[in-house]
């Protein structure tokens, strides 16, 4: 139970360094292009696109037949919301110059990358996206996995952009940005994430609702 809530806090912490990377008005992460531009197109909120888009993605993830687990859904949920929340709050003002933009965009990516670390090691999965690119990596082996990185990221920024999403260069901070970021945040903390073995969606129920001592031989 600890370490679910540790995740949804994460991932509500995580909320709100995205927001800041959406409040620096520079254009947004790849993924935010997407959700962007679905919300504006659509009229719903920003955090119900992204869950839309979380909940598309985790049933390729299913037919990808990759490992599922409970952290995905937590993710699909709360950290749109998360940013709901902040921008309801209205506590943060958007700046007009870029050299206010770029310090706010590089700490939201800080908060993105601790934030990552406190919620991997709560050990109950990857979040969609993060699955997405895994899966999609194991199909085509001969391809780096950056490139096929770069492919994922080009692909929902397109379609963000045709969508109205926002691009510019802040989309270009987040894509180059981010991954090294959260490396320089993980080697901070001592951190290596190829060592954690996460639960499954199946192992979390069963820890859950205490089923483990209900099973009978």
């Amino acid at each position: 139970m600890f370490n679910i809530i540790l995740s949804a806090v994460s991932l509500f912490i995580n909320g709100f360094g995205i927001h800041l990377t959406i409040r620096a008005n520079l254009g947004v992460s790849p993924w935010d292009v997407l959700s962007i531009g679905l919300s504006k197109t659509t009229g719903i909120l920003y955090g119900t696109a992204s869950i839309i888009i979380s909940v598309v993605i985790i049933l390729i993830d299913i037919l990808l037949k990759e490992p599922i687990g409970i952290s995905m859904f937590i993710d699909a949920v709360v950290v749109g919301k998360s940013v709901d929340f902040f921008n309801w709050l209205d506590i943060v003002p958007t700046p007009d110059k870029i050299y206010y933009g770029i310090p706010m965009m590089i700490v939201g990516l800080f908060i993105i990358g601790y934030t990552q670390y406190t919620y991997m090691i709560a050990s109950l999965g990857c979040g969609p996206r993060d699955t997405l690119l895994v899966g999609l990596n194991k199909r085509v082996r001969k391809m780096p996995i950056g490139i096929v990185c770069i492919c994922l990221f080009s692909l929902a920024t397109f379609i963000g952009w045709l969508l109205g999403g926002p691009v510019g260069i802040g989309t270009l901070i987040c894509a180059i940005g981010a991954g090294p970021i959260m490396q320089l945040c993980f080697k901070t903390v001592h951190f290596n994430a190829i060592e954690i073995k996460h639960q499954h969606l199946k192992d979390s129920f069963i820890v859950l609702f205490n089923l483990k001592g209900k099973q009978t031989c």
